[in-house]
């Protein structure tokens, strides 16, 4: 909403424009007027709509036209000032007023028109009759306001239409030739609808309608006002209520019928609560609240987050089984003004048997998309309503920045629970199908994967010592002299090779020794296609020995090339290297440390799973 309002009074002379002004500021009459008003502030504490007012005067005795064309461009709303009993005074507002106004302001965004028919105490018939096909003829005229400056009738009306006319403009959301909203005021309005559709029934019912009353005016609905309320509608459209709730098409007419009997702030009161601006567009405060992440501070969803993710997921699994369908993550994103999941998603988080995002990969996703752009999250969660359903002051309410990395290191312990995992190795080693497996695919259902549709990232949860932790894969592109910050700012690193290829090994020693030599980032070695035959590798050492030497565990085996699902145990020692790296050089060769943790993560599982399914049986 617009932080002041500036009004410009033009007309003929001898209309009343100055006698207006000083009626209003001094509310009497004056004895003596002047030949123009100086510009006149009122304060904010003292207009309906709280703004500060400018109230600005035009004589063509006084000013130039210059000097007009200037304050015509600077005027939010103009009132053009005729007098009720001067036919000639009427005459010039189709003739020379509004002509010149178009012509000194843009076409795609006319400043609104007031008309103001002054001396109204000198007739006793309305000018109303004359002026009705004027307003019919031109849409930027918003009002037409009879008033008499001597008597002081309408004179407080018609400087709070004017405000009216800049802080809630009929223009963006009505067609008055139509007798219609707009289609721009019909899309925003669609999306408060389903935001405000708590359960996705199509309907808002009077639980749903009181919440989005109190939540736009402060104030519930009275039972009987509810059934007022759609009791308007069912008289006016067949469908516009159903199973006693509000439907879209009910919930857009009300919002029709407020603007056509000139109650368009209340449309405008919904609007501007559910984040939109004078243009009907998401305002950048709200898409994007002020965040602050200090340097090797990470981003994550907070408790209340999971919880608001969770309620959309039900909302929107109308077939109860735990996973999304294409159509059900169509459905999940109308409100958004583009489609933010591609294909790649699906190869990125778990999906059921026919690929669908699972409940576990949709969090996961979101963590995701909080972990490495905590913006792009940030303004998903003003999409789907965040701030207004849990009646938080920003989207940012949701995000929790993790301390400093090297607090935890001294402390030796983390309150985080995303950990990044960057996978470097050289090409064809083995890494895509590495981070497939973390997603439970071994290499049949990889290959089904079209090449167009592959992720470099995979994330799932893992258990360590009970607890549940994500843990984010990231592969590397293999580039071994451009590596970037971004490719070695992780918790953990993974080194791929192919035991198959002779010369895969050498790419993760150099890597290494150039890179992580003298990093406290954990490090371990994978031993990848461990199916196949192994072969020497070409270097000077072999793995063994070059992980004996540089006080690194043994590689480790690993193959997805399997019937089952592959093997998860590879995935909880990073989680838990990631979580306690002062202790990767230590107790984390120790073969009962990896079995406690194992044996945490596989009962947690099974707990896990269970809990789900309660979940599911509930719902």
């Amino acid at each position: 909403m617009r932080k002041d309002v500036r009004i410009l009074l033009v007309g003929e002379p001898k209309v009343g424009k100055t006698s207006l002004i000083m009626s209003l500021v001094s509310e009497e009459f004056p004895d003596e007027v002047p030949l123009r008003a100086e510009e006149i502030t009122i304060p904010a504490d003292v207009t309906p709509e709280r703004v500060p007012t400018h109230i600005v005067d035009y004589s063509e005795a006084e000013q130039s036209d210059e000097q007009l064309y200037q304050e015509i461009s600077k005027a939010n709303v103009i009132c053009i000032v005729y007098s009720v009993n001067n036919k000639k005074s009427i005459e010039k507002v189709t003739s020379h007023w509004i002509p010149l106004i178009n012509d000194r302001t843009d076409k795609d965004s006319r400043v609104p028109l007031i008309l103001v028919g002054n001396k109204s105490d000198l007739v006793e018939h309305s000018s109303m009759e004359t002026i009705l096909p004027i307003m019919n003829q031109y849409q930027d005229i918003e009002t037409c306001v009879e008033c008499s400056a001597k008597n002081l009738k309408n004179i407080s009306e018609l400087f709070y239409y004017a405000q009216k006319a800049v802080l809630h403009p009929t223009g963006p959301l009505y067609c008055p030739e139509e007798k219609e909203l707009k289609p721009s005021c019909i899309k925003a309005l669609t999306r408060i609808f389903k935001v405000s559709d708590l359960d996705n029934d199509g309907v808002l019912n009077d639980t749903e309608l009181n919440f989005f009353q109190r939540t736009c005016f402060n104030t519930p609905l009275a039972p009987q006002a509810l059934e007022d309320v759609k009791n308007v509608v069912r008289r006016n459209m067949t469908d516009g209520v159903k199973d006693n709730g509000l439907t879209l098409k009910g919930f857009l007419f009300l919002h029709t019928l407020f603007i056509q009997r000139g109650r368009h702030e209340t449309t405008w009161t919904v609007l501007r609560r559910f984040g939109y601006d004078d243009d009907l567009e998401l305002t950048q405060e709200y898409l994007f609240p002020l965040l602050k992440i200090p340097g090797d501070c990470t981003t994550e969803l907070n408790h209340n987050a999971y919880l608001f993710l969770q309620s959309v997921f039900d909302k929107h699994d109308k077939d109860r089984d735990c996973a999304l369908s294409p159509d059900e993550v169509k459905d999940l994103f109308k409100v958004f003004p583009y489609m933010p999941w591609g294909p790649d998603v699906n190869n990125t988080v778990c999906t059921n048997d026919q690929g669908w995002i699972t409940y576990q990969g949709y969090l996961s996703q979101w963590t995701l998309t909080t972990y490495l752009d905590v913006q792009r999250s940030v303004e998903y969660l003003g999409y789907l309503g965040y701030s207004i359903i849990y009646e938080q002051e920003s989207q940012a309410a949701a995000i929790t920045v993790t301390r400093n990395k090297r607090i935890d290191l001294q402390k030796k312990q983390t309150q985080r629970s995303v950990f990044r995992c960057n996978v470097l190795g050289a090409r064809g080693s083995g890494k895509s199908g590495f981070l497939q497996a973390f997603l439970g695919r071994n290499l049949q259902r990889q290959r089904r994967i079209r090449e167009d549709h592959k992720s470099l990232y995979a994330i799932s949860t893992t258990y360590v010592y009970g607890q549940e932790k994500y843990l984010l894969l990231h592969e590397v592109m293999p580039d071994f002299d451009f590596l970037s910050e971004a490719d070695l700012a992780c918790d953990v690193v993974c080194l791929v090779y192919d035991i198959n290829s002779p010369r895969s090994f050498e790419y993760c020693a150099k890597v290494y020794k150039q890179y992580f030599i003298d990093s406290k980032t954990p490090c371990v070695v994978i031993a990848a296609k461990s199916d196949l035959h192994e072969v020497r590798q070409h270097y000077s050492l072999s793995p063994h020995e070059f992980c004996r030497k540089h006080k690194l565990h043994p590689p480790q085996p690993f193959t997805c090339n399997m019937t089952e699902t592959p093997n998860k145990d590879i995935y909880t020692r990073l989680t838990t290297m990631a979580m306690y790296p002062h202790m990767a050089q230590a107790d984390l060769k120790n073969s009962t440390f990896w079995l406690r943790a194992s044996v945490g993560a596989t009962v947690f599982a099974v707990l896990g799973f269970a809990m789900y399914r309660a979940l599911l049986k509930q719902r």
